[in-house]
């Protein structure tokens, strides 16, 4: 399989995005440099080729969206990695609107799994698409913003910037 990857400066700082010729593989959250926004992509030096052509679409909304545009990501996934329920939580959460949230119970009814609440977080949890796969916009059933793996900090900037929650 032949993969390629790009790495491209935001408002918010750099990503770095990997993709098969199936589709989007991972996509960084942004960094401060470019060499971390890279070594997050955890590919060996030969595996993957730069190819920024490949990641304008991407680039474009990307930038757009720290901008504070509002930006759908239709782009093509490659999930080929993933369990069949990371894929059944991770469309599912694409479906959340922008500026909006859901809880993890709505995820689990939306995906017919209403008692696979904590299973549902651990999918979020995996998830190599953050923006993309919209995880920040899941939060807990009394509204409190639970979990995130790139930090609750960054969760609240990105609900901050779509709308969802006021400025703190």
């Amino acid at each position: 399989m032949e993969l390629y990857y790009s790495v491209f400066k935001t408002a918010a700082g750099w990503i770095a995005a990997l993709a098969s010729t199936d589709g989007l593989l991972t996509n960084t959250l942004p960094q401060d440099t470019e060499q971390q926004a890279f070594s997050l992509l955890q590919i060996k030096t030969g595996v993957a080729r730069f190819q920024a052509d490949m990641f304008t679409g991407l680039q474009k909304k990307m930038v757009g969206y720290f901008k504070g545009a509002k930006v759908t990501f239709p782009e093509r996934l490659d999930m080929s990695a993933a369990t069949t329920f990371q894929r059944e939580v991770w469309q599912a959460t694409r479906t959340i609107p922008y500026g909006e949230s859901r809880s993890y119970k709505w995820l689990a009814e939306k995906i017919g799994r209403p008692k696979a609440t904590r299973a549902v977080g651990g999918a979020l949890g995996k998830n190599p698409l953050p923006i993309i796969v919209p995880c920040h916009r899941v939060i807990g059933s009394n509204g409190d913003l639970t979990g995130f793996t790139g930090g609750l900090d960054i969760k609240i900037k990105l609900l901050e910037l779509e709308g969802a929650i006021k400025k703190r």
